[in-house]
């Protein structure tokens, strides 16, 4: 197995190597669960701890599954009634937790960079379900599996493909970590389909230009969709704009 990393905090310190262990074991469970063996022992005897400061049922219900699947114990913490709400700061809470000796902590957080922050402060693995409007490198793991399964449905592989990214660009955490996963492949071609105020923001454009993939940034939809591989359609992001005001210029 090739993975090094301690977390799981954003894309770029991942390495091609470990991107294809996880989405090779992803494949492996996934089928597992088809032939109906759901049960396992991997994280047998561990304890993960769900910290959700956003609601996300689908996401939490998620790891929550998963993780018992493979053996593990898991507590969910109600983070909106916690004692956040009372002036603990996440360093408070950081301490609070490193007594309780978890082994993983799942974290999804408003702000960008609490994630990454909490990391260092605590003594076990941390992994990022979403941070404010930077990553969701996780939910971005699961989109490439997604598109590499469909690919491979079709005798094709993930290089060389003509990708759509449309929608909230600007504001889609999702989307940022999946530009840079598929930034890491051979030869592709990128469609940035927004309009101008929620374009991709300019160091993931550039990293995918130096890597070599060819990018166009478009404001038509009809123009943006011709003769592509992949729709990927990201909602508008209504939490993260500045103003309630902003937002609904795009509902």
């Amino acid at each position: 197995m090739s993975f090094r990393q301690t977390h799981l905090l954003g894309i770029e310190p991942l390495q091609t190597t470990e991107i294809k262990t996880l989405l090779d074991l992803a494949d492996r469970y996934a089928d597992d669960n088809r032939r109906g063996r759901t049960q396992r022992n991997e994280l047998a005897g561990l304890t993960m701890i769900n910290m959700f400061f956003e609601n996300s049922t689908r996401t939490q219900a998620s790891f929550e599954i998963a993780a018992r699947r493979m053996g593990a114990d898991v507590m969910n913490m109600a983070m909106q009634a916690s004692s956040i709400r009372k002036g603990e700061t996440l360093i408070d809470t950081a301490m609070t937790l490193n007594a309780m000796r978890p082994d993983i902590l799942v974290v999804r957080h408003p702000h960008s960079g609490a994630v990454d922050l909490l990391a260092q402060k605590v003594n076990c693995a941390v992994l990022n379900a979403g941070d404010g409007r930077h990553e969701h490198p996780t939910q971005a793991l699961l989109d490439l599996y997604t598109i590499r399964e469909e690919m491979a449905g079709r005798g094709k592989g993930i290089d060389d493909l003509r990708i759509a990214l449309i929608g909230d660009l600007r504001y889609g955490r999702a989307v940022h970590s999946l530009a840079q996963l598929l930034g890491l492949y051979e030869r592709l071609s990128f469609r940035l389909v927004s309009p101008p105020e929620l374009s991709l923001p300019a160091p993931y454009v550039e990293a995918l230009r130096s890597a070599g993939h060819d990018v166009v940034e478009c404001h038509e939809l009809e123009v943006g969709v011709q003769d592509v591989d992949i729709l990927y359609v990201t909602r508008t992001q209504e939490e993260r704009f500045p103003s309630p005001e902003e937002a609904n210029r795009y509902r």
